[in-house]
Formats: structure tokens, C-alpha cells, sequence
């Protein structure tokens, strides 16, 4: 499969029912993402809930999406951890013929150096040859990948493309101007602006609840038609705001629960969002569902 890292990427909701992972509705909303048109999945990511998940059960989720992905869809597993060996190891375990790489984080709560964050990826670059996507979340991790440490990486061709969730859209630019690395937007307030920037897509968790919006957005901003792509992603934000409004994913759960997708379920420390935010999504909804559906092959041109 010749993968682009560029549009819309899903970093997928990970189903539960009772405790237990529910991969019948894991390949139900895999599915869906991919019809609605989807350019990616991620398994295993933060909104995965991966850190709740054991090794065992990891693989599990990663083969039932690749079985619904099949040759219709990339999907990128997600690597984290503090330990760089582990996760090198981790990768040897899940290098699978069909994956399209890895969306590997910087190490989170140690908060190394540049040069160990440098070796740190080279390390679980060494484990594949398989593509490498960074992850940037500085909020979530305590350390920021530096621009200079990215175009060190980046003089290596393994190290495709960033998923920058820095908050800072400025970041975004100095990296779509100053490496070669597709520069995927991880905060889904500024996919509008990153993309308006120069950015290539982004690994979106808003994306679940109308990925088909998602990506209009993204065919109307590659089409030059940007009144309409800002109009249409001022409808998307308030969704997006209420969506991270508590910790991701409880309320993209609730969410995707009031969609009939999964149950409204999560594995502690995560808790199910709250009453008044539940209320808040169920009238974002509606405003939503009143958008007509895009279909990539009304896909408009400049």
C-alpha cells in the first residue's frame, strides 16, 4: 500500500461493553469512518484509551481493524510509553504486513533531552521499516519536540510525517515550511487555520461524529475555496470545543453513545462525561445532522 499522509485520519474510539473491548462494534465504527471517507485510522492512540490497554488486548484491536481496513484504508498504530526499549519492542511485535506505520509520542512524564528524545525515536525506527509518524503533545507529556530535533529526524526519509498538538499554530507553520515531514494538525480547533497554512490533514478525534464534514473541509481548502471551508468548519466547532471540553474521550463517547455506535463506557481513571455536557452534545448533534452528507466523489475542484 503507498501511503500519503495527508487529509483526514481518525484516531479511532476503542468500544467497550461490561470491561471487556467490543470488537464487533470496534469493526462497525471502523467501517463507517471508511465510508464516510476516512483517508486514515489510527489504533490505540490517547482517544484509544491504549494506556488502559494490556499488550494482548492491543493486538487484538489492531487485528480486528486491519481485518475491516482491509486494502480500503491505512492504519497507523500508536506507540507510547517512557520506556524506549519497550516500545521498540512493541513495535517488532506489531509489525504486521498490512499496517501502514506507527504514530510513535514523545515519552511521556520523564521529560528527556533533545538528544534522548533524538535517540529515543531512532531506536524504535531501528525496530521496522516501516513509516514513522511523531507525535508532539507537549500538555499531555511534559516535553516538546523541538523544531531542530524534528529536522534531524526528518533527514530521515523513515520519518514520514508530525502529529503536531501543541497548540500553537505558528509551530505549525515552522514546520510546514522549515522540514520536509507532512504536518498533521492534532488539535482539532486549528485543522481550519493549520490547513489554510500549509498543513497536509490531521489526526482528528472530532472527526468520528461526521468525518464526512471533515474531510469537505479539507476538499474545499485543497480546492482554494476557503469562505466556504471556513463556513463550514464554524459549523463544526462548537462540536469540537464541547468534545474536548472534558477529558478526551468521555465526551466523544457519550457522543458516538447517543450515535447508537458503542456504549457509553470507559475503563478508569477515566470517567463517562457529564450530565451537563451530555445535554450540550445532544443539541450539537442536531445542528449537525442538518448538513447534508458529503461523498468524496463531489469532490470540488479549483
Amino acid at each position: 500500500m503507498n501511503i500519503s499522509f495527508r487529509g483526514i485520519w481518525v484516531p479511532l474510539a476503542t468500544p467497550m461493553d461490561h470491561g471487556e473491548i467490543d470488537l464487533a462494534r470496534l469493526q462497525t465504527l471502523a467501517d463507517r469512518l471508511i465510508a464516510e471517507g476516512a483517508h486514515g485510522l489510527v489504533v490505540c492512540g490517547t482517544t484509544g484509551e491504549a494506556p488502559q490497554l494490556d499488550l494482548a488486548e492491543q493486538s487484538t484491536v489492531l487485528s480486528a481493524v486491519l481485518e475491516t481496513a482491509h486494502r480500503r484504508c491505512p492504519v497507523l498504530m500508536g506507540v507510547g510509553g517512557s520506556d524506549t526499549h519497550a516500545a521498540a519492542a512493541k513495535v517488532r511485535e506489531f509489525d504486521d504486513t498490512e499496517l501502514a506505520g506507527y504514530l510513535v509520542a514523545t515519552p511521556a512524564y520523564v521529560r528527556p533531552s533533545q538528544e534522548g528524545l533524538l535517540r529515543h525515536f531512532e531506536t524504535i525506527a531501528d525496530a521496522t521499516d516501516r513509516p514513522i509518524v511523531l507525535y508532539n503533545v507537549p500538555a499531555r507529556t511534559g516535553v516538546n519536540l523541538e523544531l531542530a530535533t524534528a529536522r534531524t529526524l526528518a533527514q530521515h526519509p523513515q520519518f514520514a510525517a508530525i502529529k503536531e498538538a501543541g497548540g500553537s499554530l505558528q509551530r505549525m507553520e515552522e514546520l510546514v515550511r522549515h522540514t520536509p515531514l507532512a504536518m498533521l494538525c492534532g488539535d482539532d480547533a486549528l485543522l481550519f487555520a493549520a490547513l489554510c497554512a500549509g498543513g497536509h490533514g490531521a489526526i482528528s478525534a472530532a472527526a468520528h461524529i461526521r468525518v464526512d464534514l471533515f474531510v469537505q473541509v479539507y476538499d474545499l481548502v485543497h480546492a482554494g475555496h476557503l469562505a466556504e471551508a471556513m463556513t463550514l468548519f464554524d459549523h463544526l466547532l462548537p462540536v469540537i470545543h464541547l468534545l474536548f471540553s472534558e477529558p478526551n474521550p468521555a465526551p466523544l463517547k457519550a457522543a458516538l453513545a447517543m450515535q447508537g455506535l458503542l456504549r457509553d463506557e470507559l475503563r478508569l481513571p477515566m470517567t463517562p462525561a457529564s450530565s451537563p455536557c451530555r445535554t450540550r452534545l445532544a443539541a450539537a448533534l442536531a445542528a449537525l445532522d442538518a448538513i447534508p452528507a458529503y461523498h468524496r466523489h463531489e469532490e470540488v475542484t479549483a
